[in-house]
């Protein structure tokens, strides 16, 4: 069997479609390091199917009749997670009523997957590091050092490079980890690949939900195509899913599929580390965005009002034709001024009772609202609310929606003292 086959047939096995050069090439390094007991690191975005290469190394090798285990290492608490991986011993920490087997343990001739492995603190990276280097690991609450031989794959949506830059990441972990990359494009960069996996899950639900499969049309399948999903596979299949379940008709036309898809414009342009572009971005990254666009946007305003105060004349005709700026506070009107400050009134068309607000510093509310528009926590405690709200309180989907692991979404409510909503 020639490479081409090998990859063919590794796609079936694993139920992995498409057949973009990018995909085909991190297969291909997959089957290759598969049978040796190097450590390899999967980099991509989140949902761009990086465990499925995991389970392609593990089942291609010899540890096939082994035990494979995959972490989720950003899912375990900072606490819990050393007594997760490596054990603990009977009274070792509160609530440690009998001893425990860590996962390096019972995998011992086994493979563990360690996905979001950024995301694990760095006491634990020091551990890792020991496995990784003598096979030795010690259970929390115990001196006794064991051994253990397991091929350990890890996986990462930032960059890992720019985490060790920060202090966030060992250096040594890092070039111990790295031995074999891999990177698993993103679906936005796989083409036309990106329509044959819609036609797959539009056809599994069909299935499921016994129902007449749903087919684009030519142009909905450009629109789809050129679509980034910044969400990645999972993001493809809810919108299969959704589009299976809602529409009466089975022939879908662009129209009907932009509903299903959100303006990105509107949205902040996420990307996750993936070893070529060095991008790395965080909860604080995104609010860090927002608030310079909601700053530019307010010093774009601050100067269309100097610009009319300083030409009283045809002042409003300036605002006039930037009413979109304007818009959601009412129209505005000149006021003739009693001493030497310029000054106009702006009426709410929200409240038809309130007062109008009349405006003489435009100086000192611009900079007010500035610097209320800076409150990097409000703002985060906010979006972390909508998203609890959004997703009925699940942490889990709240932090999928924010973009951060649901370890840190358990810290930042800690952090901010939110309960249950």
């Amino acid at each position: 069997m020639n490479l081409n086959q090998e990859i063919q047939s590794v796609k079936q096995r694993f139920g992995i479609i498409g057949n973009s050069p990018a995909l085909s090439h991190a297969i291909q390094v997959a089957i290759q390091v598969a049978p040796t007991d190097m450590t390899v690191l999967i980099t991509g975005e989140s949902g761009s199917g990086k465990e499925s290469f995991s389970k392609i190394i593990h089942h291609l090798s010899t540890r096939r009749h082994g035990q494979f285990i995959a972490i989720n290492c950003g899912g375990i608490p900072e606490g819990t997670i050393d007594s997760e991986l490596f054990g603990h011993e009977k009274g070792s920490f509160t609530g440690a009523q009998d001893a425990r087997k860590g996962y390096f343990e019972v995998t011992d001739g086994g493979t563990i997957f360690l996905d979001e492995i950024g995301d694990m603190p760095l006491g634990t990276q020091a551990r890792l590091l020991r496995v990784l280097e003598n096979g030795e690991f010690i259970r929390v609450g115990s001196s006794k050092v064991q051994k253990t031989d397991v091929r350990v794959v890890t996986a990462t949506n930032v960059n890992l490079y720019e985490a060790v830059q920060k202090g966030k990441f060992r250096e040594d972990l890092y070039y111990r980890l790295n031995t074999v990359p891999i990177y698993v494009p993103p679906l936005r960069e796989r083409g036309n690949d990106i329509d044959l996996i819609f036609r797959k899950f539009a056809s599994d639900f069909s299935e499921k939900y016994k129902i007449q499969p749903i087919r684009l049309n030519e142009e909905a399948k450009e629109l789809l195509v050129k679509y980034r999903f910044p969400g990645n596979i999972r993001q493809l299949k809810n919108l299969a899913e959704q589009m299976s379940v809602l529409e009466t008709q089975r022939d879908i036309t662009a129209e009907q599929l932009k509903k299903y898809l959100p303006d990105e414009k509107s949205l902040p342009a996420l990307t996750s580390g993936n070893g070529k572009k060095g991008d790395d971005f965080s909860e604080r990254d995104i609010l860090y965005k927002i608030l310079f666009d909601m700053k530019k946007d307010m010093n774009d305003l601050k100067k269309l009002v100097f610009d009319s105060l300083q030409n009283e004349s045809y002042g409003s005709q300036i605002i006039q034709q930037h009413s979109d700026l304007f818009h959601s506070l009412g129209p505005a009107e000149e006021v003739p001024a009693n001493n030497s400050k310029s000054s106009f009134v702006i009426h709410n068309n929200r409240d038809n009772d309130a007062a109008p607000i009349q405006v003489e510093d435009i100086d000192h509310i611009t900079d007010e609202a500035e610097e209320e528009s800076l409150s990097l926590d409000e703002k985060e405690k906010e979006m972390i609310l909508k998203a609890l709200k959004k997703n009925f309180n699940k942490r889990k989907y709240a932090a999928l929606d924010l973009g951060i692991s649901e370890r840190t979404l358990y810290r930042k409510l800690k952090q901010y003292h939110i309960e249950e909503i």
